[in-house]
């Protein structure tokens, strides 16, 4: 019975990771049609027990982990031999670790003492790439924190930097993945359609800035942002194996008026609508950004425009 349980497991995998790899819509309905059938199967071997564990593992692989956590506490009330607490041990790790929870803050992100200073004294300033999942995390509570945005899982690649000056730690920086359209930006480029979507990968989102609430250096933040642009193309092909050849982000004029960006060389190419790109049925309400952007590369446009790029750009 374990064996035949086994075997049922193992096949509603494989027929898992073929659904989410087929980009074929009646490949993707068969297959899901064959995963039914093949976990009605296995209850019918499995005891109430194992049933249960394998619906949360279901869960876990399939929906993000707040919500398996929601349905599984649903699962769980009118079960008695399980309490959640050992259920909610035995949670896959990389669930886990994307609880809400994760980000509430730690003694490891409390202020410090105040650093006001000239850029000059502060002494050499340097970007820290952070490669190492605390240090990760820890950038992600810092943001959390004290950004006014707050923390949002990024998309597409990704990488996040430490702001330091020696034993000081001054800030955070996170780029990710570019916004899907922009009327001001594509047009700018120059790009249509179809090379916008081919050669997207290679435009880079500032998605986050942080300088921390109590540094107070003048010029700090222009001064950043020429160093990310001298050495991000670098990072980002040692990490991912391909170069971008822009950085795009946003400012909110309610808020900011992208200084440090103008100060930096970064050029303002007009305003979003507001509105984004909105799925049917569902509304969406922003205000207008401020969009800017750096090339990285002198012929960026030329080559954003064209059918040379390659690499390993798909995640």
């Amino acid at each position: 019975m374990d064996q035949i349980a086994l075997l049922l497991a193992l096949g509603w995998r494989l027929l898992v990771r073929c659904n989410r790899k087929s980009r074929c819509y009646q490949a993707r309905t068969t297959n899901r049609t064959v995963c039914r059938w093949v976990e009605a199967q296995l209850f019918q071997v499995l005891l109430p027990a194992q049933r249960l564990h394998f619906r949360f593992w279901i869960l876990s692989q399939l929906f993000p982990a707040l919500l398996a956590q929601r349905l599984l506490m649903r699962m769980v009330q009118p079960v008695v031999a399980y309490p959640l607490v050992t259920l909610l041990r035995n949670m896959p790790e990389n669930a886990a670790h994307k609880l809400k929870n994760s980000l509430k803050p730690s003694s490891r992100s409390d202020p410090q003492p105040p650093i006001e200073t000239s850029l000059a004294a502060l002494g050499p300033v340097g970007l820290s790439p952070l490669t190492q999942p605390a240090d990760r995390s820890l950038c992600n509570e810092y943001i959390q924190r004290y950004h006014y945005l707050g923390y949002k899982q990024p998309f597409g690649y990704r990488q996040r930097y430490f702001l330091q000056a020696g034993a000081n730690r001054l800030g955070c920086i996170l780029l990710s993945g570019p916004a899907k359209a922009l009327t001001a930006r594509d047009r700018w480029i120059g790009w249509d359609d179809r090379q916008r979507l081919k050669n997207l990968p290679w435009v880079v989102n500032n998605s986050r800035f942080l300088i921390f609430p109590w540094v107070k250096v003048t010029n700090l933040a222009s001064h950043v942002l020429g160093q990310l642009a001298r050495r991000v193309g670098d990072d980002w092909q040692r990490r991912w194996g391909y170069r971008p050849l822009l950085l795009e982000t946003f400012v909110d004029p309610a808020h900011f008026q992208g200084s440090c960006y103008r100060a930096a060389g970064w050029e303002l190419l007009g305003r979003t609508t507001g509105e984004g790109l909105v799925r049917p049925g569902r509304r969406y309400q922003t205000s207008p950004k401020l969009i800017f952007a750096k090339p990285l590369q002198a012929d960026f446009r030329c080559l954003l425009c064209s059918d040379q790029l390659s690499g390993r750009t798909e995640r």
